[in-house]
């Protein structure tokens, strides 16, 4: 007896026709809605196994800077790498639902690592009210609500808040960018998280001065310990 489709395969095939899901890296079609790479520039990804690892790069990029427990990227950023169309198109091209799918799948991950086994709230660096209205979605809180859904730990998006309006971090150098986000972060409502272990993400790690000042303002809640994750990290 031969498998006809059902309705509802039928009906995607069809919306699928008329909607189509494209690559974000390269415009190519999608083989699956839960993805947002096709299946060549899957292939490109320059994956990491840092939630695996203790020691890694991402733990000593901010090593004597803030006490982090653990630390891991999901990719590494490079020019070549599809992962840097991504980012570029969760940031400024109207896509959450990208940062929101590397959640889920780096949250996954996460979830049966040892080394993530006790966080118990997630934390996305803020950004200002004034930025997230102009943007329409801060790009790390849909990381973390990602992450928060495949780890099912609650995301903690009102705890951590940004008090002044800073410029864009991306041509800045290590100390212009420390400069730029100091004594701009402060917590809301602390008793939320003293002696808590959270998890802080942002979108990609570069120098660390932002995660580095955000996590020290995590720390200086009594009892706390933290644990950072990004989509990427920047090659050296």
């Amino acid at each position: 007896m031969k498998n006809f489709p059902s309705l509802r395969q039928l009906w995607a095939g069809f919306t699928h026709l008329l909607y189509p899901e494209l690559c974000v890296a390269c415009g190519g079609d999608l083989p699956s809605s839960a993805t947002c790479f096709c299946l060549r520039c899957s292939a490109r990804l320059a994956q990491s196994d840092m939630h695996l690892v203790a020691e890694n790069e991402f733990i000593n990029r901010l090593w004597g800077r803030v006490n982090i427990e653990s630390g891991a990227a999901a990719y590494y950023f490079t020019r070549q790498s599809p992962i840097r169309m991504a980012v570029h198109h969760l940031k400024y091209k109207n896509k959450p639902e990208i940062g929101l799918m590397i959640g889920r799948e780096f949250g996954r991950k996460l979830r049966e690592s040892d080394l993530y086994k006790t966080i118990e709230g997630i934390i996305p660096v803020p950004l200002h009210p004034k930025k997230e209205r102009l943007r329409g979605y801060n790009q790390s809180s849909m990381f973390a609500q990602g992450l928060s859904e495949a780890m099912e730990i609650p995301m903690l998006g009102k705890v951590l808040v940004r008090r002044a309006f800073t410029e864009t971090q991306t041509k800045k150098k290590r100390m212009e960018r420390f400069q730029n986000v100091g004594d701009v972060f402060s917590v809301e409502k602390p008793q939320t998280i003293e002696g808590k272990h959270l998890l802080l993400v942002d979108d990609v790690l570069t120098t660390g001065a932002t995660l580095e000042v955000c996590g020290q303002a995590l720390l200086d809640v009594e009892g706390t310990k933290l644990s950072c994750a990004t989509i990427a990290i920047a090659a050296r």
